[in-house]
């Protein structure tokens, strides 16, 4: 029984639900939409590769059902808002790519391809993503999608500029001949059937094609300019909001007003003056559609924008026509956008949060619920269905116009509930496939919600299902009320304090194991530490109580390394009576995007390795986003994080070295006004190393010699590495480096090298892509005054963070550049002071 409890103190907070309530604009918008029957489905390799502008034209001004496929998440590529890379990256710019869609109208796909970096070709990209395993993924969206226009963004050729990019564009092309085929991947067709699109464009870009135009011979243009006088902007300003969303790659954009021409060249199907030509886009499409069109004539013709709930009856009549048309996907998407009106036009809000934002399997949570009927139409609660609490209540409470409902159940999370962590990491993926056991999954944005509540409501005697989310919710001091989602996690995560240990000689390290209960009435167990072979811990074990939720407990244990050089996996469990547990907790929080939760395996690399240093103190300038500062510290730097004000002679005199952050000078508008201190800094005898930066907004002086930057890079992490200079102290000092130092590098060997430079500079390494010309400057080294100035392409962004051995020896060897003989006059180092910043 559940018992009703008025909860007025608190109705104030609830300013709003799960997905804000549409204006009666965006309602009148959706009613039109229930009136056409067409489908695009846009494909390209990364986020941030959609036409914008195109999805949102589409969605809103066409009112076809439109999506986006992305190859991939976009996991090898730079982040310019902090220092996740890889899967981390990936996992944001997918919540990027999905809120960009909330935006502009879309939906979103992916297939299992992981970025693994840029590819000078797609004959690369396909033997490392595994071409048929991306086919099939591609085929199973056009499947379930059932897109009539497929409209890609390359070119499948050379002129796409990126191995992802034209094999995007191969595959699109290719499951556009074999979808409709039945032998074609049939084990799909016992979920899906077999569908052929009409037609398959290139969207053609200006950047290989400046004279296309609406009078280009085979293609058809869109003016996708236009302005919706029900949402109150144009397409462009639109798909400007969404692609600002894709903030960790920098493209913020602004917004534009006018005609804007789209040119699509066709590549499969007939010959049309409009995308859609041909394509029946009205309800006569389904059989027992001609009795659905009248009514949604008469409720788009009949609707009040004061009075949304007016429309109800109509809809409902809608509803019962479309339940009686044939099956198929535009009965199900049709029924589905019937059902989202009539909520919408009830002004119906529904709820559900928990009393935590974590829950494990076989803990009871805490529900409250807040339902309401903001409109003067009748409806009942009728029924509330959880499976993954076992809930299943029959109700037959009125909703009554503006009056909430709240009440609060508690309920135990069924044991067998899989965790919330993103299903394409739960598996060890290769570097271009991820692993998805349950094809269910495949093609899907992100996880289900962890708990979702069927809330069913009787409206005009037809029942509709409202699907809930749970979420968790707080109210911020500055920001106001804000939401995360509800997750399903372990009962206990383990967190190492580093994620990478270096061992230079055989003395031992410690290191922290932070055990944290997840539920509320905590954990006892035993926890140990797996090491390489012929390595220790001390102690072997720990016995730990963490008595509450939330309460946190450290370990220390002291390793003792082996003799011989490895690179390994140091790994921890906590085991609890006849369970034991291996996830640590790793969460990401950016304000435009939802909280993020991973449960990575509680690991951390380690590197025996016999790494010499010079040196003591290392000063830091942030840029784009690395982990090169904990790098430098597990070396034995001490690291100085420097802002743009201790930037003075002062600070950096106390200085062994600098080292400038990915990009700093590109993302740091003052860096390039504070580098004639810098290279003062190195012609008194300091030692600056500048990893790479892009060609745009580098201002003029960032070198103390010229040297010109290019696009030049090599992607091949296991291309051949040449010395130029053997005998040069970078190379042998205070670490001897070998060709062997280069192996087990991760996706690149650098990029953005320069490719012309003046005689002061030294180019220390040359290498190269297959079949191409030797490229020689990842790695420039300049005397200047009494100082070295480093320039360097090299990836070691991704290599250190990855435990890559040889990676540190180098990057050891350019910090302690100066240092093998002394240098006069030598200032004992103190503390930075800060400059003082108006």
């Amino acid at each position: 029984m559940i018992r009703f409890v008025p909860l007025f103190l608190f109705i104030s907070f609830f300013t709003h639900g799960q997905s804000d309530q549409p204006s009666a604009a965006e309602i009148k918008l959706a009613l039109k939409k229930l009136n056409f029957l067409g489908s695009a489905l846009y494909v390209a390799a990364h986020p941030d590769d959609e036409n914008t502008r195109v999805i949102a034209y589409l969605a809103n001004e066409r009112l076809a059902a439109t999506a986006y496929l992305s190859m991939t998440r976009g996991d090898g590529g730079q982040n310019l808002i902090g220092p996740e890379m890889r899967d981390l990256l990936g996992l944001i710019r997918t919540q990027e790519l999905i809120t960009a869609r909330k935006i502009d109208g879309g939906e979103q796909f992916f297939t299992r391809a992981n970025d693994f970096g840029f590819s000078k070709s797609a004959e690369e990209t396909f033997e490392i993503w595994n071409k048929d395993e991306i086919l099939s993924d591609v085929v199973r969206v056009y499947r379930s999608f059932q897109p009539d226009v497929i409209l890609t963004r390359f070119p499948p050729d050379e002129r796409a500029g990126h191995g992802h990019h034209t094999a995007s564009a191969m595959l699109a092309i290719e499951a556009f001949d074999v979808s409709g085929k039945s032998t074609v991947y049939p084990n799909q067709l016992k979920t899906f059937n077999a569908w052929q699109p009409k037609r398959l464009y290139v969207n053609t870009g200006r950047w290989w094609n400046e004279s296309i135009n609406e009078n280009t011979p085979g293609v058809t243009a869109l003016n996708v300019g236009g302005y919706n006088t029900l949402l109150g902007e144009s397409y462009s300003e639109m798909a400007a909001t969404s692609r600002t969303q894709h903030k960790s790659q920098g493209f913020g954009s602004s917004g534009r007003r006018g005609d804007a021409q789209e040119f699509f060249e066709l590549t499969r199907g007939d010959a049309a003056k409009d995308i859609f030509e041909g394509v029946n886009t009205t309800w006569s499409r389904v059989k027992g559609g001609e009795k659905v069109q009248p009514l949604v004539d008469k409720v788009i013709r009949e609707f009040d924008l004061e009075k949304p709930h007016l429309s109800i009856p109509v809809l409902i009549q809608i509803r019962s026509a479309i339940k009686q048309v044939e099956p198929g996907i535009w009965r199900e998407r049709k029924l589905r956008e019937t059902d989202q009106l009539i909520q919408h036009c009830l002004g119906f809000y529904a709820e559900v949060s928990a009393g935590h934002f974590y829950g494990s399997p076989g803990e009871t949570v805490v529900l409250n619920y807040e339902l309401i009927n903001r409109s003067a139409f009748p409806a009942t609660l009728k029924r509330i269905v959880c499976h993954d609490v076992t809930l299943d209540t029959v109700l037959q409470h009125s909703l009554q116009h503006n009056v909430p409902v709240s009440f609060r159940v508690q309920k135990k999370i069924n044991l067998g509930k899989k965790y919330s962590d993103p299903y394409w990491l739960r598996e060890p993926h290769s570097i271009g496939l991820f692993e998805v056991p349950d094809e269910r999954l495949i093609g899907k944005p992100e996880n289900d919600p962890a708990l979702t509540m069927a809330v069913e409501i009787l409206v005009d005697k037809e029942l509709i299902s409202v699907n809930v989310p749970v979420v968790y919710k707080w109210t911020d001091p500055v920001k106001g009320e804000q939401t995360r989602p509800f997750e399903i996690v372990p009962p206990v995560f383990i967190n190492l304090s580093d994620p990478v240990l270096v061992f230079s000689d055989a003395n031992p390290k410690t290191i922290q194991v932070q055990i944290k209960s997840a539920v509320s009435q905590g954990v006892t167990g035993t926890l140990t530490l797996d090491v390489p072979t012929g390595w220790r811990t001390e102690p072997p074990a720990a016995s730990l109580t963490v008595s509450s939720r939330g309460e946190e407990m450290t370990q220390a244990f002291v390793i003792y390394p082996g003799s011989e050089e490895l690179t390994g996996t140091l790994s921890a469990s906590f085991t609890v009576g006849d369970k034991t547990f291996n996830q640590s907790l790793q969460t990401i929080s950016y304000d435009h995007i939802p909280i993020q939760t991973l449960l990575p395996k509680a690991e951390a690399k380690v590197v025996r390795i016999n790494l010499k240093r010079e040196g003591s103190t290392v000063g830091y300038i942030r840029g784009a986003g690395d982990d090169i500062p904990v790098a430098l510290r597990t070396m034995g730097y001490e690291v100085v994080e420097l802002k743009n004000g201790d930037v003075n002679s002062e600070n950096l005199k106390r200085l062994d070295a600098v080292v400038l952050g990915v990009r700093a000078i590109n993302t740091n508008e003052r860096l390039r006004f504070l580098m004639p201190v810098l290279l003062e800094y190195v012609k008194q005898g300091g030692t600056l190393v500048v990893q790479y930066n892009t060609t745009v907004d580098l201002g003029t002086t960032f070198t103390p010699y010229a040297l010109k930057l290019s696009r030049d890079r090599v992607t091949d992490e296991n291309s051949e590495v040449r010395f130029l200079k053997p005998d040069h102290p970078v190379l042998n000092y205070p670490n001897k480096i070998t060709s062997g130092d280069f192996e087990n590098w991760v996706q690149e060997r650098g990029l953005y090298f320069p490719s012309t430079w003046t005689n002061e500079f030294e180019a220390i390494l040359s290498m190269n892509d297959k079949d191409e010309d030797p490229k020689d400057g990842s790695l420039l080294v300049a005397k200047y005054g009494n100082g070295y100035y480093v320039y360097t392409g090299l990836s070691f962004f991704r290599e250190l963070p990855e435990g890559v051995a040889g990676a540190y020896k180098l990057f050891a060897n350019l910090v302690s550049l100066g240092k093998q003989q002394p240098l006069q006059g030598a200032i004992p180092k103190k503390n930075i002071k800060k400059s003082k910043q108006k």
